[in-house]
């Protein structure tokens, strides 16, 4: 027997051979994964700054039916999703009366805070998948390793002596399927850390937008609240309510803040 990579595999008995078909399984697995998040974020990252580049003019218009238009085009982008959900929700929360009283921002900033977690659900989608795989594959090679080890000791008791062609075959197995292990561990763990880092980072971009909008949608409340126009298209819709948003409020919804997500 030649003990090369390809005759050791061919070689290998049944045991050791789901092993490594499991772990194979395990790999591709975590590597679909890895990939489907890479571009779900790169498609949202680049929705997020069309939208952005659309949506500017008409957020300090305060033109909401505009917006919320824009944010239709981009529903890939978690930032048009988080500006939709929460003008939506303000324009419906002004045009109905809540039985507990509690006015409109406080009903958006409310709606916001569960919104934020789904989204945050959406954006950690399949890396359960890859701390699975990175804590359980080691294992998985373990089991294959035991398991050459006892086909080790088998031909030891067939051959009648203990010399290295009895267990060579055996051994082989063993370190075949520990080495398989850690390679399908090894690259699980890093993509598990770095997508990690860049959704916590994207969840932070997403938060701070959130808080922009509602800071922008409290000064379009205290406008109207203070000189008494009308609650839908004047307060929404007039061009003095432009006036009234700050440079930092608007930032964050500017083309930059779509790349910042990136």
């Amino acid at each position: 027997m030649q003990f090369s990579l390809g005759e050791i595999f061919r070689n290998m008995g049944v045991p050791a051979m789901v092993v490594a078909g499991i772990l194979l399984v395990m790999g591709l697995a975590s590597l679909t994964v890895f990939v489907e998040r890479l571009l779900t974020m790169r498609r949202s990252r680049a929705a997020s700054r069309r939208f952005a580049a659309q949506a500017a003019p008409d957020i300090e218009k305060a033109n909401v039916d505009a917006v919320i238009a824009h944010a239709e085009q981009h529903q890939h982008g978690h930032l048009a999703r988080v500006v939709r959900a929460g003008l939506t929700t303000f324009r419906h929360a002004r045009e109905t009366a809540d039985i507990a009283g509690l006015p409109p921002v406080e009903r958006t900033r409310r709606f916001l805070e569960r919104f934020m977690e789904e989204i945050g659900g959406d954006l950690r989608r399949g890396l359960p998948l890859l701390a699975t795989v990175g804590s359980v594959a080691p294992f998985v090679g373990l089991l294959g390793t035991v398991l050459g080890i006892i086909t080790a000791f088998q031909g030891i008791a067939s051959s009648g002596s203990g010399g290295l062609s009895s267990v060579a075959a055996g051994i082989s197995e063993a370190l075949i399927e520990t080495a398989l292990g850690l390679a399908v561990a090894i690259p699980a763990v890093l993509a598990f850390n770095y997508l990690s880092g860049k959704i916590t980072q994207e969840e932070l971009m997403l938060n701070h937008s959130a808080g922009e909008l509602l800071d922008t949608i409290e000064d379009w409340a205290e406008r109207q609240a203070h000189t008494g126009e009308p609650a839908a298209p004047a307060a929404l819709h007039g061009d003095a309510s432009a006036e009234r948003l700050p440079a930092p409020r608007r930032s964050s919804l500017r083309p930059s803040a779509g790349e910042a997500l990136a």
